[in-house]
C-alpha cells in the first residue's frame, strides 16, 4: 500500500444547516447557524453549578494515594502502564475553568450585595466619615481659589528670584573679569587701532601720517606703559585700565585752525570767524578706553601742526602782488582789496585755565564743516602726490614725468601743456581760492536778499543749486510781477559765481562778466528790474490786443541814467485812437504818457492849415499820467487798468 499514490478526498457534511420543517409541497425550512455569542451562551447553559470543587480535590487526593500504594507494592510493568493511563486521563468537561471563575465571581457579588444591604438598612452596622477640622464660616470656594493662586504665585516668584540672583552673580563676575583683565589683552586692543613696535624693553607707537604719505618731520611717537598706580588690596575703580600711554609734551591738549575773514570797511555779507578742526574737550566715550580719546586728540594736534607748517612754507615761497605775512602762529593774506584773510593755529594745553577759556569762547555757529572737509581732501591729495609712483624714464637720460613728455612728433606735449602739468597749486593757494569763492557767494546772496526786501515791485527770486563745486556756484534769478508770473517771463538770469568774478548768462544766450564788487551786481540787477517793467508792458499789450509801435531797451533821449540805460515802449489801442508811451529808468523811475485823439482836445488852437475835418481824427499831443494816484497793487496791474479804460467798448 505504500507504493500506491495518495489521493486527496474532500469530505463535506451532508447538510450544513439543520432542517426545521418540510412543507407539503416539499420545500424545506432551515435553521440559521448560531453565532459565536449564541454558541457560547448554549455551552454555558450546560454547566452544572451545583457540583463543588471539593469533590474534585478528593478524587485527585484518592488517585495520588492509590498511586503511592501501587509504587510501594512493586507491581509489574503492565500494571504501571494501566495506572499511568488512569492517572493522566483528561478532564471530561472542557468548561471546568470557566465554571470555577464564574462561581468565585458569584460568591464575591453575593458578599458585596450583603454588605450593601447591611449598610443601607443600618440595622446591624453604620458607616461614619473620617473626622476633619471644621472650616471657618468665612472661607468659601473663591477664598480657597485665591489662596491656591497666591501659593502658586509665591512659588513662581521664588523661582524667578533664584534665577535673578544667579544672573546678578554672573554679571558681577563678568564685570570683575573685565576689570581684572591683564595687560596683554589691553595691549592687543591697542594694537588693533594703532601701529606699535617694540624697541628693547619699550613698546612705542606711531601717531604720524607717514604711512599715508606725510613728510612732516615730527616723529609722533608715544610710549605704552603699564598702569601700576592702583592698590590691589582696595576696591578696583570702574574706569581702571591696566594700560596707559605717554604722549610727547608738545602734542598734549587740543588744537584747531582758526580762519578769520575781516574787512576794513563795513560791507555786505560779513563772514566773521570760522574755526576748523576745533574739537570739544576730550571725554571718554562709554565702552571705549581712555587711551583712545587721548591718542585721537594728540593725532589731531599733529595734523593741525602739519597743515599750518605746510601753509606757512607756501606763504613764504609764493610770490603774489600783495605778499603774505607769517607771524608766529598766524598767516595773513589779502585776497580782495579791503579784505583780510587770517589763518592761525590755536593750541591749548590741559590746564584748567585754558579749558575754562575754551569753553567760554566756544560757540556752536563757529564751526564750518565744509571748509574742514575740503582741508581734509586737500591734505589727502598732498599726501597722495608724495606716494604716487613715478614711472621710470626710458632711456635713463630722459626726464621724469608723463610718457608723452618723452615723445616727439604730433602726439608729444607742447610747451604750454608741459608748463600746465608741472605747475601745481599749493595748499595755501587752494584755501585762498575757496575763501574767495565763499566770500563772493555770501556777498552775492546778501545783495540779492537786500534788493528783494527793499523793492517790492517787481519781485526778485533766487533759486540756489544744491550741487556746487568748491570754486564755483550757480544761482538762477527770476524777476516777476505779482499775479502776472505766466505772462512776464522775459527776465531769467543764470549767475555763475566763481573765485574772482561773476558770469551772468541771459535767457537769449548773452554773457556778461562782473567783478567781485557788489556795486556792479547791484546796478546790473536794478537795470534788469527796470527793463522788466517795459517787457511786461509789451507782453500785456499782446494779451490786451494793443499794437506795439516802438520798443527800445536803451533810449538815447531824455535824462542820462547813472545806473544803466532807460528803456521805452509805445503802444496803440486796437482802433488806433489812443497811444501810451512808457519810459522806465533804474534811477528816474517810470513815466507814462497818453496821447488822445485831436477831436477830444478842446484846448488845441485852431490851425489855418488844417481846415478839413478829416484831420481831426489824428492823435493830439501827449499828456502825462499821475502814476502815483493810480489804483493797483503793482505796475503791471495799473497798466492793465489804463489799457482797459482806453480800449473801445465792443458792446
Amino acid at each position: 500500500m505504500s507504493g500506491v499514490r495518495a489521493v486527496r478526498i474532500s469530505i463535506e457534511s451532508a447538510c450544513e444547516k439543520q432542517v426545521q420543517e418540510v412543507a407539503l409541497d416539499g420545500t424545506e425550512t432551515y435553521l440559521q447557524p448560531l453565532s459565536m455569542s449564541q454558541n457560547l451562551a448554549r455551552l454555558a447553559q450546560r454547566i452544572d453549578f451545583s457540583q463543588g470543587s471539593g469533590s474534585e480535590e478528593e478524587e485527585a487526593a484518592g488517585a495520588d494515594g492509590d498511586a503511592q500504594d501501587w509504587a510501594g507494592a512493586g507491581s509489574s510493568a503492565d500494571q504501571d502502564d494501566e495506572e499511568g493511563l488512569v492517572k493522566f486521563q483528561p478532564s471530561l468537561w472542557p468548561w471546568d475553568s470557566v465554571r470555577n471563575n464564574l462561581r468565585s465571581a458569584l460568591t464575591e457579588m453575593c458578599v458585596l450585595y450583603d454588605v450593601l444591604s447591611i449598610v443601607r438598612d443600618k440595622k446591624f452596622m453604620t458607616l461614619d466619615p473620617v473626622s476633619q477640622d471644621a472650616l471657618p464660616p468665612k472661607q468659601n470656594p473663591q477664598t480657597l481659589q485665591l489662596i491656591s493662586k497666591k501659593k502658586s504665585l509665591a512659588g513662581a516668584a521664588q523661582i524667578l528670584l533664584k534665577g535673578a540672583e544667579r544672573l546678578t552673580k554672573s554679571v558681577t563676575e563678568n564685570q570683575e573679569n573685565k576689570l581684572q583683565r591683564d595687560f596683554n589683552s589691553e595691549l592687543l586692543r591697542l594694537r588693533q587701532h594703532w601701529k606699535l613696535r617694540k624697541i628693547g624693553d619699550k613698546i612705542l607707537g606711531d601717531l604720524s601720517y607717514r604711512s599715508a604719505g606725510s613728510l612732516f618731520p615730527h616723529h609722533g611717537t608715544f610710549e605704552v606703559i603699564k598702569n601700576t598706580d592702583i592698590d590691589l588690596d582696595k576696591k578696583i575703580p570702574e574706569d581702571y585700565c591696566p594700560l596707559d600711554v605717554q604722549i610727547p609734551s608738545d602734542l598734549e591738549g587740543s588744537a584747531y585752525i582758526k580762519v578769520s575773514i575781516q574787512k576794513q570797511a563795513p560791507d555786505i555779507g560779513d563772514l566773521g570767524t570760522v574755526n576748523l578742526f576745533k574739537r570739544p574737550l576730550p571725554k571718554s566715550k562709554p565702552g571705549s578706553p581712555h587711551w583712545q580719546t587721548k591718542l585721537e586728540a594728540a593725532q589731531n594736534v599733529l595734523l593741525c601742526k602739519e597743515i599750518f607748517a605746510q601753509l606757512s612754507r607756501e606763504a613764504v615761497q609764493i610770490k603774489s602782488q600783495i605778499p603774505h605775512i607769517v607771524v608766529k602762529n598766524q598767516i595773513i593774506s589779502q585776497p580782495f582789496p579791503s579784505l583780510q584773510l587770517s589763518i592761525s593755529l590755536c593750541h591749548s594745553s590741559n590746564d584748567k585755565k585754558s579749558q575754562k577759556s575754551a569753553t567760554e569762547k566756544q560757540s556752536p555757529e563757529d564751526h564750518l564743516y565744509v571748509l574742514e572737509h575740503n582741508l581734509h581732501l586737500l591734505i589727502r591729495e598732498f599726501h597722495k602726490q608724495t606716494l604716487s609712483s613715478i614711472m621710470m624714464p626710458h632711456p635713463a637720460s630722459a626726464p621724469f614725468g608723463h610718457k608723452r613728455m618723452r615723445l616727439s612728433g604730433p602726439q608729444a606735449f607742447d610747451k604750454n601743456e608741459i608748463n600746465s602739468i608741472q605747475s601745481s597749486e599749493g595748499l595755501l593757494e587752494k584755501i585762498i581760492k575757496q575763501a574767495k569763492h565763499i566770500f563772493l557767494r555770501s556777498r552775492t546772496a546778501a545783495t540779492i536778499d537786500s534788493l528783494a526786501s527793499r523793492i517790492e515791485d517787481p519781485q526778485i527770486q533766487a533759486h540756489w543749486s544744491n550741487i556746487n563745486d568748491v570754486y564755483e556756484s550757480s544761482v538762477k534769478v527770476l524777476i516777476t510781477s505779482q499775479g502776472y508770473e505766466q505772462i512776464c517771463k522775459s527776465i531769467q538770469l543764470q549767475l555763475n559765481i566763481g573765485v574772482e568774478q561773476i558770469r551772468v548768462v541771459h535767457r537769449d544766450g548773452r554773457v556778461i562778466t562782473l567783478s567781485h564788487q557788489e556795486q556792479e551786481l547791484q546796478d546790473f540787477l536794478l537795470s534788469q528790474m527796470s527793463q522788466h517793467q517795459v517787457h511786461a508792458v509789451q507782453q500785456l499789450a499782446k494779451v490786451m490786443g494793443w499794437q506795439v509801435l516802438s520798443f527800445s531797451n536803451h533810449v538815447g533821449l531824455g535824462p542820462i541814467e547813472s545806473i544803466g540805460n532807460a528803456s521805452a515802449i509805445t503802444v496803440a489801442s486796437p482802433n488806433g485812437d489812443y497811444a501810451i508811451s512808457v519810459r522806465n529808468g533804474p534811477e528816474s523811475g517810470s513815466k507814462i504818457m497818453v496821447q488822445f485823439p485831436r477831436n477830444q482836445c478842446k484846448d488845441l488852437p485852431k490851425s489855418d492849415v488844417l481846415q478839413d475835418s478829416k484831420w481831426n481824427h489824428l492823435r493830439g499831443p501827449f499828456k502825462e499820467v499821475q502814476w502815483n494816484k493810480m489804483e493797483g497793487r503793482n505796475f503791471v496791474y495799473k497798466m492793465e487798468l489804463l489799457m482797459s479804460a482806453l480800449s473801445p467798448c465792443l458792446l
